[in-house]
């Protein structure tokens, strides 16, 4: 099977064993410990088949970061997860969608999020998905960052469906506004030296999936070798049209996966197969794998009820949780 147009319609196993790589034991302080104890039951239930998975994991305590847009003007907020050890580690920097990182319950109170405002949103009402994300590479060893694109400019509470006419929403738009926050994002973890620059990789959702299909399609078009690059990107579920994409046959210099539901009530994935049908790889990419889970709706990963009472989205979910880590593991920097 090649890279594009994978249709996943098999049911898959309902349970999968997902391999958890450890880092050794390094020096460590007190708020640390009871971490290391949920680390340890929690790495036995993802041996376990049938008890958990690797993305309900424990997370450490997230840093709240401040770090520069590549706009040049806007200061964004991040969350920092580290996993234990000196490093350098991989990374991945997760890109939010138009819902934005914050949970429900607190975000229809969130506008500004900043140094010394004070809000009911932050790292400890962020999203199950985006938490449980973060849970899933920090158990592989990878430095974690969420970067927040909607906090900063006032509009920390997101987006509901159908709002892509809304005036508020070209502020933050995935074509001109949020591919610099992913950017600077880059810029930043790549000054860092827990972090190794050469595998430093990209996951967005939604909205944040067509930004990081943008940031791709950029990072292609710049020459080889200015400056540090995303080795990688995970994509789910993007919008593909007119409105959300830079071009309709998109330019790409790194392995891609983008993952698709065939029932998505929000985006196209026939659009999304035609346009990735024609892209165009540089410096010798390979072409982008491409999964369509029949009858997945949009968010199938988000692990809360609600969508995982679709049975196809249970599949999609254990499908990209058991793949989709080792993929990243294995690629050579």
């Amino acid at each position: 099977m090649d890279g594009i147009d994978k249709l996943l319609t098999a049911r898959l196993p309902q349970r999968q064993q997902l391999t958890v790589l450890h880092r050794p034991p390094q020096p460590f302080g007190l708020r640390w410990f009871f971490f290391i104890f949920l680390l340890a039951l929690g790495s036995f239930f993802l041996s376990t088949p049938g008890k958990a998975v690797a993305q309900d994991a424990p997370l450490p305590p997230a840093q709240t970061v401040r770090f520069p847009s590549s706009d040049g003007k806007t200061t964004l907020t991040g969350y920092l997860y580290t996993p234990f050890g000196a490093g350098p580690h991989p990374a991945v920097v997760l890109l939010h969608g138009r819902a934005g990182l914050y949970s429900s319950r607190v975000n229809a109170s969130c506008t500004q999020i900043g140094p010394a405002i004070p809000s009911p949103c932050d790292a400890d009402t962020l999203t199950a998905r985006h938490r449980a994300w973060a849970a899933y590479w920090i158990a592989r060893g990878y430095v974690v960052l969420l970067v927040d694109s909607f906090g900063p400019r006032g509009v920390a509470r997101g987006f509901g469906r159908y709002t892509h006419g809304e005036p508020e929403r070209a502020a933050v738009n995935e074509l001109t506004v949020r591919p610099l926050d992913a950017e600077g994002a880059l810029q930043w973890l790549a000054a860092r030296s827990e972090v190794d620059v050469r595998r430093i990789m990209l996951q967005g959702w939604s909205n944040g999936a067509s930004t990081a299909l943008n940031v791709m399609q950029r990072q292609a078009t710049r020459p080889a070798g200015e400056g540090p690059s995303f080795a990688a990107a995970l994509v789910f579920y993007p919008g593909c049209g007119r409105q959300a994409l830079l071009s309709s046959h998109p330019e790409i210099d790194k392995p891609m996966q983008v993952l698709l539901g065939s029932a998505d009530e929000e985006v196209s994935p026939v659009t999304c197969q035609r346009v990735l049908r024609q892209a165009i790889r540089i410096r010798e990419a390979p072409a982008p794998v491409v999964t369509l889970y029949a009858g997945a709706t949009h968010d199938f990963d988000d692990p809360g009820r609600a969508r995982q009472a679709v049975e196809a989205n249970r599949i999609a979910r254990a499908d990209a949780l058991a793949r989709l880590g080792p993929w990243l593991d294995q690629l050579a920097p």
